[in-house]
């Protein structure tokens, strides 16, 4: 594990993650190297003489493998593997790695393949130094051997084949997920008017736990970075007749790759279409304030920013540090602490998603027939009655509603809604 770190980086352990993420991707970290640079080298990212220790470590070691924490040019991956004769990886191929060996659905597959393609395009100008023409089957160039009339005399070089064969792919990838993305944008229609909640927040936070401890959804649960690629979707009953669609979403990470963020933009779709977004934190992490910030960097990637977000500490069983809880409950006094795992806080999240799903009480005024019973069991449900007044076949009822609630009322069609006024209740922030 190689991590150099710049001026402007000030992480503690830049190398936790990687090992973890090396680890998740089945390896076994032998020698963890760390050097602080003031620039790049061009030509082998870290100084010439840490590449001649990191190479005498490596056989030291008899280490198989080499990653780096930073994006390497091919340049850099080829010069790197030239002195330290063993193969060297960077951060982004190493989570296209592993998010390859996590896709299991046919759309997860593609949105990786395109991913990793994409990764691959603008390197291949660097990672060809046979960069000879090729010509026909006796190497001339003359009418009748490979190419014939119309192809350029000598032939394409190597590089131009590969892109043309890898922009044809990426096209071909694309067509699909587009069909894909289309039968997905279908069901979320669907489900409009359902309030729909999504979990999200760094990986192994906690999120599809906490989906199986409240909707016993019995979706796979293991420690590790990644461990599910896929959006799942379940009903939740917050109680008091409110029903609510509940996602799971692929785990964020510290500067995840572009290309993945861009490839996954479908399976986001239930993040940017959430009426809610729980933000699962694993407040256990020595690195929890981190993790919130690069979460937060990813929703704003994804023009999320702005939506309306409840922040969720997770693994409030495990914290080591008493103090470490007290911090985050300081900066985050409206957060909810919860263990997913063991159950605790699981009704004070659900009374506070409810606080949202209802939204900022109002008082209001319907009046309907007496004979539509529709309208009378939706106010009894999702509101508070005041007082009921009958005569001459209808109903006129004064109710205490969330504002979320209103369009669901104006569905069913009252004869007259009247706002009294707002009610002393308001959401919590």
């Amino acid at each position: 594990m190689v991590a150099a770190i710049l001026p402007a980086r000030n992480d503690s352990d830049d190398l936790a993650e990687l090992t973890a993420l090396a680890e998740s991707a089945g390896a076994i970290v032998v020698d963890r190297f760390q050097q602080k640079i003031r620039k790049i080298n061009p030509a082998t990212y870290i100084g010439k003489g840490k590449v001649g220790q990191l190479a005498g470590r490596v056989k030291r070691f008899k280490a198989d493998v080499v990653v780096f924490d930073n994006d390497l040019s091919p340049g850099q991956i080829r010069e790197l593997e030239k002195i330290i004769e063993v193969k060297v990886l960077d951060r982004s191929e190493l989570i296209l790695d592993i998010f390859a060996t996590r896709a299991k659905t046919k759309q997860s597959k593609l949105q990786v393949e395109l991913a990793q393609l994409e990764y691959t395009y603008p390197r291949l100008t660097r990672m060809w130094s046979h960069l000879d023409a090729v010509a026909g089957a006796g190497g001339g160039t003359a009418v009748g051997t490979v190419g014939g009339i119309g192809t350029r005399g000598p032939g394409e070089q190597q590089l131009e084949i590969d892109r043309r064969l890898v922009n044809k792919k990426i096209t071909q990838l694309k067509r699909e997920l587009a069909n894909i993305d289309k039968r997905r944008i279908r069901e979320i229609d669907g489900r409009k008017g359902l309030f729909k909640i999504c979990l999200i927040g760094y990986t192994n936070a906690g999120k599809s736990t906490l989906l199986n401890a409240l909707t016993n959804a019995n979706v796979f649960v293991e420690d590790r970075l990644f461990a599910t690629l896929d959006t799942r979707t379940r009903k939740w009953m917050l109680g008091s007749g409110a029903e609510v669609l509940l996602s799971d979403t692929i785990g964020f990470l510290k500067s995840l790759p572009h290309q993945l963020i861009a490839s996954f933009k479908a399976t986001l779709e239930e993040t940017i279409n959430a009426d809610l977004l729980l933000h699962i934190v694993d407040v256990s992490s020595p690195d929890a304030l981190d993790q919130i910030e690069s979460v937060d960097n990813v929703l704003a990637e994804i023009e999320c920013s702005e939506s309306p977000t409840l922040l969720v500490l997770n693994k409030v069983d495990i914290v080591r540090k008493v103090s470490d809880l007290e911090m985050a409950q300081t900066l985050f006094p409206d957060a909810v602490c919860i263990s997913a795992k063991t159950g605790l806080g699981l009704e004070q999240l659900r009374e506070a998603v409810l606080t949202r799903y209802k939204g900022a009480a109002v008082l209001l005024r319907v009046s309907s027939s007496q004979s539509d019973g529709r309208i009378q069991s939706f106010l009894r449900a999702y509101g508070q009655i005041v007082k009921e007044q009958y005569r001459d076949g209808s109903v006129q009822i004064d109710v205490h509603l969330g504002r979320n609630q209103l369009p669901g009322l104006k569905r069913l069609k009252p004869e007259d809604i009247e706002i009294v006024e707002a009610s002393s209740e308001s959401r919590t922030n």
